[in-house]
């Protein structure tokens, strides 16, 4: 898909709709972007029937999906973030506590790489999650707005407690059902690293695989009864409603698949997509407004005209950072301990080093960003 449909200028947004933005929009780079979930999975099968090492065929679509969206996706947050003076101004603890993180990253990257693995693999599951339950709460910020309702007590008489917890329960336990039965089989490894090795075996029993379906079922079981209740009064969210249902169908199958790392990458595919339209929108929105002329200038530069090009290659280059850093890092190892040299190991500490110092502060942010509902508002 074109970055030019990300055209923001003029912003053709219908504020007293059910949409983010338009159906079109919200249709092409939300919903309907979950058809990009299993061509990560196609092009690695593809790969190995032509002949491909599958581990040249898994490392290099994830090095497509990296280049392509993830890194992107991973690097727009600081466009609002540090590239924001404003925002550097009103949050300085969270700028500066985020330093902590590469800290860790570089410890764990060479004490136990293994354990550093463990912990982005279920941060990351989060974060993806965490990502679809914001924007089930834009859809319902949208439907306060076009009720004329702009107070969070008004919006929660609204939307019910009840009816939001089931919405979100449902979301964030759509994918323990499958995963839950593969770690109680002792098989859950992400590429060529076994995350058995990390996961406490007071989980690794069938009982944690027979609760966590009981809790699913149970979620399911309210939001189909809830939902019929909507439909019948004639106050369904049909946008939020579908979001919801393809998340949740997609989220569920996708562990079932034999190669979780690149059965990942789909999920990562549609989920960097959302984030980059998101943040896009976002900032164009904050350019129109002139909040960003004065505080964050290179980025009010780069939000200017008809499209988002220019943001989405600035964020695609910044790529180039991770690599230069995982360049150093293994350099120094290499000159520190060359007796390991002629093994992966330096090589796997630097690789992940320089992805999970800025990626984990990108999930750090987010969960700050993702309770900004009112960003959207035109």
């Amino acid at each position: 898909m074109s970055v030019s449909a990300m055209s923001m200028a003029p912003l053709r947004m219908e504020p007293k709709s059910l949409w983010l933005r338009d159906r079109r929009w919200d249709l092409i780079f939300i919903t309907f972007s979950v058809l990009l979930v299993p061509f990560p999975y196609i092009f690695y099968i593809l790969g190995v029937q032509l002949g491909v090492n599958e581990d040249i065929s898994r490392n290099a679509v994830n090095g497509v999906v990296a280049v392509l969206v993830g890194g992107p996706h991973m690097y727009a947050t600081f466009m609002r973030t540090n590239f924001d003076r404003q925002f550097v101004g009103r949050y300085p603890m969270l700028i500066r506590s985020a330093l902590i993180i590469p800290v860790v990253v570089l410890s764990l990257a060479f004490l136990n790489l293994t354990l550093l693995l463990g912990i982005f693999f279920f941060w990351a599951l989060i974060h993806v999650l965490h990502q679809a339950t914001y924007i089930v709460e834009l859809y319902n910020h949208r439907e306060a707005q076009k009720k004329g309702i702009n107070q969070p007590l008004q919006l929660s008489k609204l939307l019910s407690t009840p009816s939001r917890m089931i919405d979100y329960a449902l979301i964030l336990t759509c994918m323990m059902p499958v995963s839950g039965y593969k770690i109680s089989q002792g098989n859950f490894e992400i590429g060529t690293n076994d995350l058995m090795a990390v996961i406490p075996v007071f989980f690794q029993q069938l009982w944690f695989f027979i609760l966590m379906s009981v809790v699913f079922g149970a979620a399911l079981l309210a939001y189909i009864v809830k939902t019929a209740a909507e439909i019948r009064g004639g106050y369904v969210n049909w946008p939020k409603t579908v979001f919801i249902i393809l998340t949740v169908v997609v989220s569920f199958f996708v562990p079932a698949l034999p190669n979780l790392d690149t059965a990942f990458q789909g999920m990562n595919t549609w989920h960097s997509l959302q984030y980059l339209a998101l943040t896009f929108f976002i900032l164009k929105i904050r350019q129109q407004r002139g909040e960003l002329e004065s505080e964050a200038p290179i980025i009010n530069r780069l939000a200017e005209g008809n499209d988002s090009r220019k943001l989405y290659l600035v964020s695609m280059s910044m790529v180039g950072v991770s690599v230069a850093l995982g360049a150093v890092i293994y350099i120094m190892a290499m000159l520190v301990d060359p007796e390991n040299a002629h093994t992966n190991a330096h090589f796997d500490a630097a690789y992940y080093s320089s992805i999970l110092c800025f990626l984990w502060i990108h999930y750090y942010y987010d969960h700050f960003l993702f309770t900004d509902f009112e960003a959207i508002d035109p």
